[in-house]
């Protein structure tokens, strides 16, 4: 069951250091919950993300936690873009009508899959990358990236500490020009991914992850 906003605040309070005499345990017990909510994320298909999703309060909670990605310059290179139910259509339109393009032969059973994909989860949104252009051109994109990248991560994280499921879907169509005209994209910006959230009808099996060893080395 997803927590309110008011049980999350409560369980943050709860482990939030209180005067620097007391700081040792209290930041001792945060790391331990902070920890129990990274390592237990799991992603999870949309299609397997059902009703209900985020409250209004809850969402706002969430779009805060994303605030406080690192941003390079403050720039704020990145916007999210949600899809409430009553324009699902027209985004379902958008992926069968960019499949079509891509693929004139395509079967009516893969145009209506593609139609699909628009009305999984609950809570539906795009993000979207503001890259370099000549007005800042001081930060590279791949800073740009990183700070969109951290701010989508922090979404998954408070999504899963408020008991919800979450992942990520990108594909072919999101270069496509339907998608960028349906939501507005100037010509510095770029469609990233959609993030989806809900409540998980059903869990996969955790899957392995990569050991420490793999991926950290020293100079």
């Amino acid at each position: 069951m997803a927590h309110t906003q008011v049980e999350l605040t409560e369980q943050i309070d709860a482990v939030r250091p209180q005067t620097n005499e007391a700081r040792r345990a209290p930041v001792d017990q945060r790391a331990v919950v902070i920890r129990e909510v990274i390592e237990s994320r799991q992603n999870v298909s949309p299609k397997r993300l059902m009703e209900p999703g985020p409250t209004a309060d809850e969402l706002k909670a969430i779009f805060a936690m994303a605030a406080a990605a690192p941003d390079h310059g403050q720039l704020l290179p990145w916007r999210f873009v949600v899809v409430p139910q009553e324009k699902r259509g027209l985004l379902a339109e958008v992926f069968a009508l960019a499949l079509i393009d891509r693929d004139p032969g395509a079967t009516l059973v893969q145009i209506e899959a593609a139609r699909e994909k628009a009305h999984r989860s609950p809570l539906l949104m795009l993000a979207v990358a503001r890259l370099v252009s000549d007005r800042e051109p001081e930060i590279p994109n791949v800073e740009r990236m990183v700070s969109l990248g951290c701010a989508v991560q922090n979404i998954l994280l408070a999504s899963h500490a408020m008991g919800f499921g979450s992942g990520l879907a990108s594909g072919q169509a999101m270069a496509s020009p339907r998608m960028r005209a349906l939501f507005s994209l100037t010509n510095d910006e770029t469609a990233v991914c959609f993030v989806n959230v809900g409540t998980v009808s059903k869990r996969k099996p955790a899957r392995t992850r990569p050991s420490v060893e793999q991926f950290v080395t020293n100079l």
